[in-house]
């Protein structure tokens, strides 16, 4: 049977007729006719980079949250957060817990690292010969990251981890990426200098390999916990006593002893997270933002830690090690994207560790609400008056 091929412009595949033809045949395809796909405001040109076979767009509920007060060192202020969610509850438990927050003084945010990685790998005949490369590596070590950095006007080669495994040599490559997230920019950086490797190494190389596989790329992984990937955030709140009693209907020792269990529990689990549910709102401010939703599978790994106070406030502290994010470059620009960015005065250069801790921020008023909702008794009976759609 011979294959049928999506239609396509060679010339200008990004084109209102381009779209339309792709549509009509998805209609002689399949018989779905596509109607509101084919409706949307922006000229398809800006969708060039971003998506191919291009039929027109997704039109996802955004709804906003907050405003939610964040003491930090790159977002200071009231912000109003975008969250794109198709899930009932889901913003209006943010929109509580941003109040929790907001009425306890804010949320204090604080960024550690910011770096990404590529991962490459060499194998030689013998340990011995990966000893003998590790000197060369380091006796060369200006002119490979003059080589990387050749590449870009943004990415800058920080440091190189390496690991020896039998007769392999596994590295991890950190750049500094400006404000976009930069996986392309260091996978570019970082074979080009490889390669200048390949070519000027007096070693035997038995095998190059692009990845290793310790980048982990979109995938969860513990080294992220330790190393970051993106942004390491530290988000910290005093939650007030008078909030928990009026708001939430809760008090901090009964939030501690929940949360005693729920750790636990977590620990046993083997999960990624230690809190509520950090990436329901990363994914809905990542979809908002245009963020590279896949990106969600890192930035919702961490920490979170409950310790009451003598005067009955608890304090409350959210770790994120690897919040991947960007202000310039893959969706950032395109329309309704752009638009959720402008919100929150996230636009362009110089603001990306900004949206890294509106994102922290957003994390903590999520796990906020829900937990305070379990320990009232609340979150049943809320998902089903507001979450079901029935």
């Amino acid at each position: 049977m011979a294959r049928v091929s999506i239609p396509r412009d060679r010339e200008n595949d990004y084109t209102a007729e381009s779209a339309a033809s792709r549509r009509e045949f998805v209609a002689d395809q399949t018989g779905a006719a596509l109607t509101h796909i084919g409706q949307y405001s922006s000229d398809p040109a800006v969708v060039a980079g971003n998506c191919e076979n291009f039929v027109g767009m997704g039109q996802m509920p955004i709804g906003i949250a907050g405003p939610l007060l964040i003491n930090g060192q790159y977002a200071q202020g009231e912000f109003l957060v975008p969250m794109a969610t198709t899930e009932g509850t889901l913003v209006a438990s943010y929109n509580r817990g941003m109040r929790a927050i907001t009425e306890s003084g804010g949320i204090q945010t604080t960024v550690f690292d910011d770096c990404m990685q590529r991962a490459p790998a060499f194998k030689f005949h013998s340990a011995r010969e990966v000893q003998k490369f590790l000197h060369w590596f380091d006796e060369h070590y200006a002119d490979i990251k003059e080589q990387a950095q050749s590449t870009s006007s943004v990415a800058q080669l920080e440091f190189v981890q390496r690991w020896p495994v039998h007769n392999t040599l596994y590295m991890r490559w950190n750049f500094s990426t400006g404000d976009a997230a930069g996986q392309n920019m260091v996978s570019k950086a970082t074979d080009h200098a490889c390669r200048w490797i390949m070519s000027n190494c007096p070693e035997r190389i038995v095998m190059y390999a692009f990845s290793g596989g310790m980048d982990t790329d979109k995938k969860h992984s513990n080294i992220n916990n330790l190393y970051s990937r993106g942004k390491r955030v530290v988000a910290e709140l005093i939650l007030k006593k008078e909030v928990m009693q009026s708001l939430l209907r809760t008090d901090a020792k009964s939030i501690q002893s929940m949360r005693n269990i729920s750790s636990q529990g977590s620990l046993l689990a083997g999960a990624s997270y230690t809190g509520g549910h950090s990436a329901n709102g990363i994914a809905a401010f990542f979809i908002a933002t245009g963020q590279d939703e896949a990106n969600v599978v890192e930035s919702h790994a961490g920490q979170t830690y409950t310790e009451v106070l003598d005067n009955g406030d608890l304090y409350w502290s959210w770790t994120l090690p690897s919040i991947i994010v960007a202000t310039f470059g893959g969706g950032t620009g395109l329309p309704t994207q752009n638009e959720c960015l402008q919100m929150l005065d996230c636009v362009g250069k110089g603001k990306a560790r900004k949206l890294a801790e509106i994102a922290a921020a957003m994390v903590a008023a999520g796990d906020v609400s829900i937990a305070n909702a379990i320990v009232a008794s609340e979150f049943v009976d809320s998902h089903e008056k507001y979450g079901r759609n029935r």
